[in-house]
Formats: structure tokens, C-alpha cells, sequence
């Protein structure tokens, strides 16, 4: 099937309806018609799970190598004013080092992303990223952690009982906790990148088996989950599950 096929065909099996909430989680009765004109605002981001991690290796390969594109701020400007279409999700930490479309060489209209510091799952995120693939049909999910992470080295001070922090601060190291604990059990020399990379591996999980919505899409091969740590010192992404 040709893309534009693909597109139009796209927006045609999309249903009709909202997210319905039910108990601890929600219940997809329906998902909302993408838009009532069936031309997408980025018809190039109709593509495969596999096709958008690709375009984002690729991306940050030219960011690495200081070759990223002439921004082009108006050209799709309209077009976007009436819809969204991105080819893939990201799950990044709240760090203001950390830029997604900046580090993927990525347009406006590409990424969704959610931040949240320590890159990690939350109800809220987690309602996000299910409306970023099952509604704006967005076939990936990246979660992104970074070197040097605030958030977790909060973490691991909390986890020795060497520090207590104020307010919601705690609840955020508390949160974090897991991904320290299986760091430690791997008796690491550098036990915050352990952390930073264990954090990531625990987020793809909890997203490739979360229900209703992104399991039953993930086994269906409609969507990938990823993870990649973010280097600061050269602004390159390694990814960890390819």
C-alpha cells in the first residue's frame, strides 16, 4: 500500500469517542477520529514502528555531528494548527539539558513528548503516551534517561539513608527507588549510571506491559517501546533494547 494510501486509510479506521475513565484505570470504549479532514498535517510520519526509530538514530546522528537542518518554522504551520501526526513518543527526563527535538533533529509536529524528572512512569504520563499512540497513532515510544542524573542521584542518597529531602522531592526519590535497588544487586563501580540505565530498562517494561492500551498495541506490532540514554557530554543516544 502506497503512503498516501496508508494515511488516508489511517485516518479512516480511527473511531469516534473519548477515553472513558473506569476504576483504577481507563477503559478505551472508543478513541477519537484523528480530524475530519482526512489529510494529515505530516503525511511522511505515517510510518512503521521500526521506520521511526530509524528517522530518530538518524536524526541524532546529525545532531552529534553538528549537521542538523535549516529550521523551517512556517512551512507547516497551518497544516498543524488543525491536527497533530507524530511519528513517536518520548518519556524524557524534566532536565533542562535535555532537548528531544533538539538531540533527534526533529520538527515541530514530530515528537510527542512528556517530562517528568527521573524519565520515569506515572499515571498522568502514562494517560499521555496512551493518547499518543492510540489516538494520535504514533508507533513508538522512547524512554529517555540521560548521564549525570539529578533526579536519580537523589535517588541513590535517599537509598543509603545519607539524605531526606523536602517536600514532594521525597516522593520522587521514593518512586525512584527500584531502579537504585536493582542497580545495587549488580554491585556496579558507578552505581549512578547503573541507575540511570536500570531506570530506563524499567520503564520500557512497566510501558510494554501496561493495560488496557499499549500492551494489546505493543503484541500487535503497531508499537515499539525503546529506551536510550541521552549523553551529555557528546549529545549522543545510546539505545539500549535494539
Amino acid at each position: 500500500m502506497c503512503q498516501k494510501c496508508t494515511a488516508k486509510h489511517t485516518v479512516s479506521t480511527q473511531r469516534r469517542g473519548f477515553l472513558k475513565f473506569a476504576g483504577l484505570g481507563f477503559a478505551v470504549s472508543a478513541l477519537p477520529a484523528y480530524a475530519a479532514d482526512p489529510v494529515l498535517p505530516k503525511p511522511d510520519n505515517v510510518i512503521s514502528p521500526d521506520a521511526a526509530l530509524d528517522r530518530l538514530i538518524k536524526g541524532n546522528a546529525r545532531y552529534v555531528a553538528n549537521a542538523t537542518r535549516p529550521a523551517d518554522h512556517t512551512s507547516t504551520r497551518a497544516a498543524l494548527a488543525k491536527g497533530q501526526n507524530p511519528y513517536a513518543c518520548l518519556l524524557s527526563c524534566a532536565d533542562s539539558r535535555i532537548a528531544p527535538e533538539l538531540c533527534f533533529d526533529a520538527e515541530r509536529g514530530d515528537l510527542f513528548v512528556t517530562r517528568v524528572a527521573g524519565n520515569y512512569v506515572t499515571p498522568p504520563l502514562l494517560a499521555s503516551l496512551e493518547y499518543g499512540t492510540a489516538v494520535l497513532q504514533a508507533p513508538l515510544i522512547v524512554v529517555l534517561g540521560h548521564t549525570s542524573c539529578g533526579a536519580i542521584g537523589a535517588a541513590i542518597k535517599a537509598e543509603e539513608g545519607a539524605e531526606s529531602f523536602p517536600g514532594h522531592i521525597q516522593n520522587l526519590t521514593s518512586d525512584l527507588a527500584p531502579a537504585v535497588r536493582a542497580a545495587l544487586k549488580t554491585n556496579p563501580t558507578d552505581l549512578l549510571q547503573a541507575a540511570v540505565r536500570e531506570n530506563v530498562i524499567l520503564g520500557v517494561q512497566s510501558l510494554q506491559e501496561s493495560t488496557p492500551v499499549l500492551r494489546k498495541r505493543v503484541r500487535a506490532g503497531q508499537l515499539k517501546v525503546v529506551g536510550g540514554i541521552y549523553n551529555l557530554e557528546n549529545g549522543k543516544v545510546e539505545f539500549l533494547n535494539l
